[in-house]
């Protein structure tokens, strides 16, 4: 514990004398709603965005740089998500179906067709199932190597279904609906094994496999509980309303972004806040840390993504870092170069 706060202090003072200046990442022309990165892989890693534009994006993960547009949607996608080495990439739409995509080609491989809007997709860490979910309020498993057969169907949910994730190794599946409830249920017996329920809809779930911990935002909280037994951890409350809340590979800090277009870090330890950084002209609606914690993404009701420094002032990605030493004394303020916008 005390080397983490040796190391958040260390973090604040940076901050203080650094300007955190964000990627912008451009392209999209309607509000991004969600983003998922994939694993590490020999290539770097990556990034998808959904976007109620209907066309989801491929960057790379650590400069924000454009890769590729998946097309074939006919309606705003509400989630996106890449398997762990970015081979493939799944989309959920408010056409009524789910795809799957050859993520290195950008080739539509599959289309799953729903009885309504799809919201939420998530392979196995195999990547031989998807999992979805949405407003028929049914979660549905395929096996991508037997794409004919009917998918198996979880029932529960009363209302429509916001997030599904696997957890415990794909042995079981979380989902949280606008039921304002969280489910636990058992892949096997497809039977519901836990229930939490709150007093208001939770608007974001992040699942992290070291150390089975579930985030959880709703209202103003930040929520961690573990991933197994749904204990509660810990609460955090936030300035304003949160849609989504990230916490780092390392669990030093977590990241929250919302209503009040800001994002916010916290000490996961201590909770106490320690920056908040105004960059999006508009509600953020996701954000995720890197998988190697070295940066955080957000997606936004501006229609941008934005990619942050997770230690500000660090040379990493496109950051440049220049020592305070390395500058005359009247170019003190600015430490680093900031990089140009992106254009996607």
């Amino acid at each position: 514990i005390l080397l983490k706060l040796f190391k958040n202090t260390i973090s604040r003072y940076r901050t203080m004398a650094m300007r955190q200046t964000p990627l912008t990442c451009s392209g999209h022309t309607r509000p991004v709603v969600d983003l998922a990165f994939s694993g590490i892989t020999p290539y770097g890693y990556f990034l998808i965005s959904a976007c109620k534009d209907g066309k989801p994006m491929l960057r790379q993960g650590d400069t924000g740089d454009w890769i590729g547009t998946f097309l074939g949607h006919k309606g705003a996608v509400w989630g996106a998500t890449l398997n762990t080495d970015a081979t493939k990439a799944a989309t959920a739409a408010a056409d009524f179906t789910a795809k799957v995509w050859d993520a290195v080609s950008g080739d539509e491989v599959l289309t799953l067709a729903h009885k309504h809007i799809v919201k939420t997709v998530t392979f196995t860490q195999d990547s031989n199932c998807l999992l979805t979910g949405g407003n028929d309020k049914l979660l549905r498993i395929y096996d991508l190597s037997n794409p004919e057969a009917a998918p198996q169907e979880i029932s529960g949910h009363t209302s429509a279904i916001k997030k599904a994730l696997w957890c415990n190794g794909d042995k079981q599946i979380l989902s949280a609906a606008d039921d304002k409830t969280i489910r636990l249920w058992d892949r096997s017996s497809m039977e519901e094994v836990k229930t939490l329920t709150f007093e208001t809809s939770v608007s974001s779930m992040e699942y992290m496999a070291d150390g089975e911990i579930l985030v959880i935002t709703y209202g103003k909280t930040v929520a961690f509980y573990n991933a197994l037994s749904l204990d509660l951890i810990k609460t955090v409350d936030a300035p304003a309303p949160i849609n989504s809340a990230s916490l780092h590979p390392e669990k030093d800090f977590f990241v929250a972004g919302g209503e009040d277009f800001k994002l916010y870090k916290f000490d996961y330890t201590t909770k106490e806040e320690l920056e908040s950084y105004k960059g999006h002209f508009g509600p953020v609606h996701c954000v995720r840390f890197s998988p190697d914690g070295e940066l955080y993404a957000s997606g936004s009701e501006d229609g941008t993504l934005r990619l942050w420094q997770t230690a500000v002032g660090k040379t990493y990605g496109l950051w440049k870092c220049v020592l305070p030493e390395d500058l005359g004394a009247e170019n003190s303020e600015q430490l680093y170069t900031s990089p140009p916008e992106i254009k996607a």
